[in-house]
């Protein structure tokens, strides 16, 4: 029986490569989706080509009861998640002197309060069967700070804190949680950003490029198999050597 991954915010960028990743290695996927789109159904159709199942369900990661309901149809479903992929997130960049109250408590309800409520609704399953791997999206924001970001940095380092906590917590029922933290990955969020800003920002890696979703996706996918069993708590930094 093949294992089951669960990935939130899975329809594009880091989220879908991850999905297709592990579906090329043999895991059945439940794709989270907060809206019907084109890029939904399409995503379905790749991760199957695989010879895997893949299941969609529909919630807002920042609601606890559509995360309940999420975990409930994949179990349904599957009989059980082994892996937890945390990937949904969003932005609403602009200077603390211009922030909105709304603009911050978004972000920090989808990013954070999200990984929470999908990792405490899976827990427990995870719990039962004495296994199970969570991976955290986090930032290298998250470690550094960007101007402009005060609500996404802020969300991302909650959750290098909230992985490091609940690693300790549940490690002795053999349940790794880790985080990656990705750098200037290319994703549609920076695709609409001019050639010269990206050659700046080249500039700053010493590997000279931005990354590329599958660099993502091949961290995610040792963190969940055998080969990584020693490892849990950490944060994995994704990002071409920028932080050192």
């Amino acid at each position: 029986m093949n294992k089951v991954a669960l990935i939130t915010g899975a329809t594009r960028g880091i989220g879908k490569q991850i999905a297709l990743t592990l579906a090329k290695e043999q895991y059945d996927i439940v794709i989270n989706y907060r809206s019907e789109n084109e890029e939904l159904s399409e995503v379905k159709k790749e991760i199957e080509a695989n010879n895997v199942k893949c299941i969609t369900v529909k919630g807002d990661v920042s609601n606890f009861k559509d995360c309940e309901n999420m975990i409930k149809e994949a179990i349904e479903e599957f009989g059980q998640i082994d892996v937890l992929v945390n990937n949904a997130g969003i932005t609403k960049d602009t200077l603390l002197m211009r922030m909105t109250k709304d603009d911050f408590e978004k972000v920090i309800n989808v990013n954070l309060v999200g990984t929470f409520n999908m990792s405490k609704n899976v827990i427990p399953y995870m719990m039962k069967k004495r296994n199970g791997r969570i991976i955290n999206i986090s930032s290298v924001v998250g470690i550094s700070g960007n101007a402009g970001q005060t609500n996404y940095a802020a969300s991302k380092a909650g959750i290098i804190g909230f992985t490091k906590s609940l690693a300790k917590e549940v490690a002795s029922r053999n349940i790794l949680v880790n985080a990656v933290a990705p750098g200037f990955i290319e994703t549609s969020m920076t695709a609409v950003l001019k050639d010269e800003i990206k050659e700046e920002i080249a500039k700053q890696i010493p590997l000279k490029r931005m990354g590329t979703p599958e660099d993502v996706a091949n961290v995610v996918s040792f963190l969940v198999s055998e080969k990584s069993n020693y490892i849990t708590g950490q944060v994995i930094n994704i990002d071409g050597g920028m932080l050192m």
